[in-house]
């Protein structure tokens, strides 16, 4: 038995990552974009948390934009560090399980035709930034559903540091998602525009990306 199927409790005949899940569906389906505060289940985000704050700097690189070849660091774009998850610790196994149960649920639900999952820790330092941006842009066809769950304690209002979530290119205000812990965001990643407002603490979080497979004559994609 694996550590996630450990973790799930059954109500009824259904487990409570199940419940989740659905109530997921039914906002994609609705809205394109579900926010559930506190929904990650605290063994997930403890363990997340822990080893998020056992990271040294040496393990973290300076945030860019594209993969591969076409990586680039650009810090009027954003300022914060990342780590990948490859699932070599027991947080990132614990992790990516979740996020392949969800994968699975969505595929049989939405019939998305999700591929393959690419995450990474994030660490904004009191300041940092991601500026508006798309995680995918219409017609690539690479990223389909992106994800964030939030790793800070105690965090308030006058900390700052949020998610803003923009319902198209023309929204000047935007749908503002303070970081709680525990609390998980996922949007279509061609559609909503969004950005990461300056913090004024340190800000942790795990972002993640659904993909379909793009891969074409041997090119591999995403490419490692």
């Amino acid at each position: 038995m694996t550590a996630l199927k450990q973790l799930q409790i059954t109500d009824g005949g259904n487990t409570i990552d199940d419940t989740l899940f659905g109530l997921i569906a039914d906002d994609i389906i609705k809205q394109g974009y579900s926010v559930r505060p506190g929904a990650l289940a605290e063994e997930i985000s403890h363990s997340l948390f822990a080893y998020q704050q056992s990271l040294t700097t040496h393990k973290y690189v300076d945030a860019g934009i594209g993969r591969g070849d076409d990586y680039l660091q650009n810090e009027f774009v954003r300022t914060d560090e990342i780590c990948w998850i490859t699932g070599e610790s027991d947080a990132g196994k614990l992790w990516l399980e979740w996020a392949a149960a969800l994968q699975t649920f969505l595929n049989q639900r939405l019939f998305l035709g999700l591929f393959s999952f690419e995450s990474h820790f994030a660490h904004y330092a009191s300041g940092d930034y991601y500026k508006r941006h798309y995680d995918a842009f219409k017609g690539e066809a690479n990223r389909v559903l992106s994800i964030v769950t939030y790793l800070n304690s105690g965090w308030t209002n006058s900390d700052g540091g949020e998610l803003v979530l923009y319902q198209n290119e023309y929204d000047k205000e935007g749908l503002k998602i303070v970081p709680l812990y525990g609390t998980i965001v996922i949007f279509l990643s061609e559609e909503f525009p969004h950005e990461v407002l300056p913090a004024n603490r340190d800000r942790y979080s795990v972002a993640g990306w659904f993909r379909v497979n793009c891969s074409v004559a041997g090119k591999i994609d995403p490419p490692r």
